[in-house]
C-alpha cells in the first residue's frame, strides 16, 4: 500500500521512521514547501500531483490546523483515496461533512491520534460500542496541563512559573491559550463523545473552563483536603441530550488520574454492561502519537469500515440533569455545592463578572 504523507513536523517524521520499517505499506510520497534530500521518497510541493497518482492508496495528514488540510483531505477523498489523520481541529470544524464524503466516496477516514495521542482511545470506543452502550466518557487528554498542575502539585510551582518550564521542554507552546484553556481538550472531547454515543455534537456548545485561574494556594488547600487538581474532559447521557464539560476536576489522592504524571494521559469509558474501562499512556509525543496514525494505516488496510461509527445523529448538550458536587472560589473564599453542571457553570460566570479569577471545579466522588 502506497501512502502519501502531508507534513513532515514532528508526527510527520516519526510516522516516516516507523512505516520505512514496515513492508506491506511504505511512504511513496511526501508533500513538503521544501526540498528533502534525505527522504527515500517522491516529495512534491504539488498537491494535485498526488491526488492524480492512481498508485497512492492513502493519504495521511499531519500538518494540523483547518487550511490547506481541510481542502487536501476532501480531494483526497473524492479521488478515492483513504485518509488517516491527526487533526483533532479540522475533524471537530468539519465532523459532519467529512464523515458524508468518506461513506460517498467509499473510503476509510481514521482519527485515532486526534484523541489520546498513543493511547488507543478512539478505537477503544469504536470496538466497546459494538457490542455493549457506553454511558460515560471522561479523562485527562491534555499532556500540557497535566505537565503543568503535576509541576504545582508536586513542587509547590505557582502556575506561571509551571507554564514557563513547559514551554522550556516543549511540551507547551510559545502561545498556550488552546491547551491552557482547555481548548485543545475540548476537542478531543467532541470526538470522544461523538464516538461513544453516535451523536454529532458541537464544540462551542460545550462549557469549556481550563486551569489558568488554578493558584498555588488553591492545590495547597486541594492537598489540605486530600485532592489533586487535573482537567478533566467529561460526557454521558443525559436523556435525549449529551451532558459534557471540560473544567478542572478534584480527585482523591487514591484515585488513578491523581497519579497520572508528566504529560501523560488518562482516558475512562464507562459501559451498561462491562463497567468501567481505563486506558494510559503518553498523550502526545512524536512516536506514540505517530504509531497510532500508524495501526490506522493498518486498519484502512485490512478494510475498516467509512468511519469508526455510522451514527452522528445531531444531538444538544443538556447539563441540567447531571448532578456533581462542585467547589467555588471567589477571592480566598472556597464554597462546595452539589448541583446540576448547568447551575455549577452559571453560577461560575456570574462570579466571573465581579472576579476574574474566580475558580470552578468538579469534584470527583
Amino acid at each position: 500500500m502506497n501512502i502519501a504523507l502531508l507534513g513532515f513536523g514532528t508526527v510527520g517524521s516519526h510516522f516516516y521512521e516507523l512505516a520505512s520499517k514496515q513492508d506491506d505499506i511504505r511512504v511513496s510520497t511526501v508533500l513538503s514547501r521544501r526540498a528533502r534530500p534525505e527522504l527515500k521518497c517522491a516529495v512534491t510541493s504539488d498537491f494535485d500531483e498526488i491526488v492524480r497518482d492512481e498508485s497512492i492508496g492513502v493519504v495521511v495528514e499531519v500538518i494540523g490546523g483547518v487550511e490547506p488540510a481541510y481542502s487536501y483531505v476532501c480531494a483526497a477523498m473524492r479521488a478515492g483515496k483513504h485518509v488517516v489523520t491527526a487533526n483533532k481541529q479540522l475533524m471537530c470544524e468539519h465532523y459532519d461533512e467529512l464523515l458524508a464524503l468518506a461513506r460517498k466516496s467509499g473510503v476509510s477516514l481514521r482519527c485515532t491520534a486526534a484523541a489520546g495521542g498513543g493511547i488507543p482511545w478512539l478505537s477503544s470506543l469504536e470496538r466497546v460500542s459494538r457490542f455493549d452502550t457506553i454511558c460515560s466518557v471522561e479523562g485527562i487528554l491534555n499532556g500540557t496541563t497535566n505537565y503543568i498542575l503535576s509541576a504545582m502539585t508536586e513542587n509547590g510551582a505557582d502556575y506561571a512559573a509551571a507554564l514557563r518550564e513547559a514551554q522550556s521542554l516543549g511540551y507547551a507552546e510559545a502561545d498556550p491559550t488552546a491547551d491552557v484553556e482547555g481548548l485543545d481538550a475540548r476537542r478531543k472531547l467532541v470526538l470522544s463523545a461523538n464516538l461513544a454515543f453516535g451523536v454529532s455534537v458541537k464544540e462551542n456548545d460545550i462549557p469549556c473552563v481550563g486551569i489558568s485561574h488554578i493558584k498555588a494556594a488553591d492545590v495547597a488547600k486541594a492537598k489540605e483536603l486530600g485532592y489533586t487538581f487535573k482537567l478533566i474532559v467529561h460526557a454521558e447521557r443525559s436523556g435525549d441530550s449529551v451532558s459534557a464539560f471540560v473544567c478542572p476536576t478534584l480527585f482523591p489522592v487514591t484515585a488513578p488520574e491523581a497519579h497520572t504524571g508528566g504529560a501523560g494521559n488518562i482516558a475512562t469509558l464507562r459501559a451498561e454492561h462491562i463497567g468501567p474501562q481505563s486506558y494510559a499512556g503518553a498523550g502526545a509525543g512524536g512516536f506514540p502519537t505517530a504509531s497510532s496514525v500508524l495501526t490506522d494505516c493498518y486498519e484502512v488496510l485490512r478494510g475498516c469500515g467509512s468511519y469508526y461509527t455510522d451514527k452522528a445523529e445531531p444531538c444538544k448538550i443538556g447539563n441540567s440533569a447531571a448532578r456533581f458536587r462542585w467547589l467555588l472560589r471567589s477571592g480566598g473564599d472556597y464554597s462546595f455545592e452539589t448541583c446540576a453542571a448547568a447551575e455549577a457553570f452559571r453560577r461560575y460566570y456570574a462570579l466571573l463578572e465581579s472576579d476574574p479569577d474566580a475558580l470552578i471545579a468538579r469534584v470527583a466522588e
